[in-house]
C-alpha cells in the first residue's frame, strides 16, 4: 500500500510532531552537534503544542501517513510538507517551501518528490537547507532548484543555511 497524503489536521499534531522530531534526528546527525540535536529534540509535548498552535492559525501542512494503521503515534505520519508566502525580505519568489522532510525508512520511495509536488507543484519558488545537506542539496537540484549565493547562520541548529531557487518549471 501507498502512503495516503492529506493536508494536517489539529488531530494530527502529536503524530506530526514526532514525525518532525525524529526526521531532525535522522537528518541532522553529523550536522549539527549532538548535544544541540538532543537538546532540540527532546521535547515532543512542546513540538506537538507548535504543531497545533501552527495549523490553527492557518499554515498549510501536508502530511503522508504510514500506510499500516497499527504503528505506534511517533510512526503514523512518515513525512510532511509546508508551503507559504516567502519570508524573505528580498524574496526571490512569492513562495517558500517552508519544510519538507520524510522518515529515514522511506528514504527513495518517492514520497518527497509527492509531497514536494502536493506543496508548491511547478511554481516557482524558494526554500532554506542547511548547508551542509547534500542529499537535499541534491533532491532539490533534481527538482530544478539552485543555490542563489545566499547564506545565513541558521538561528535554531547554529548552522550554515543556504537559500535555493526554482523558476517556473513548464
Amino acid at each position: 500500500m501507498e502512503p495516503v497524503i492529506r493536508r494536517a489536521e489539529v488531530a494530527d499534531a502529536e503524530a506530526g510532531a514526532w514525525c518532525h522530531l525524529l526526521c531532525w534526528r535522522e537528518t541532522y546527525g553529523g550536522l549539527v552537534e549532538p548535544a544541540v540535536l538532543a537538546e532540540k529534540t527532546g521535547d515532543v509535548g512542546r513540538r506537538t503544542e507548535k504543531w497545533a498552535g501552527a495549523i490553527e492559525a492557518g499554515l498549510v501542512r501536508w502530511i503522508a501517513l504510514d500506510p499500516d494503521p497499527s504503528v505506534p503515534v511517533e510512526d503514523r505520519v512518515i513525512g510532511f510538507s509546508s508551503p507559504g508566502p516567502s519570508r524573505d525580505e528580498d524574496a526571490p519568489t512569492p513562495l517558500e517551501l517552508y519544510a519538507i522532510y520524510v522518515r529515514e525508512k522511506w528514504w527513495g520511495s518517492g514520497l518527497g518528490y509527492r509531497l514536494l509536488d502536493v506543496a508548491i507543484g511547478k511554481e516557482p519558488a524558494s526554500l532554506w537547507v542547511l548547508e551542509g545537506n547534500q542529499r537535499a542539496r541534491a533532491f532539490y537540484r533534481r527538482q530544478g532548484f539552485a543555490e542563489d549565493g545566499v547564506r545565513v547562520d541558521e538561528p535554531f541548529f547554529g548552522v550554515p543555511e543556504i537559500r535555493m531557487v526554482r523558476p517556473a518549471v513548464p
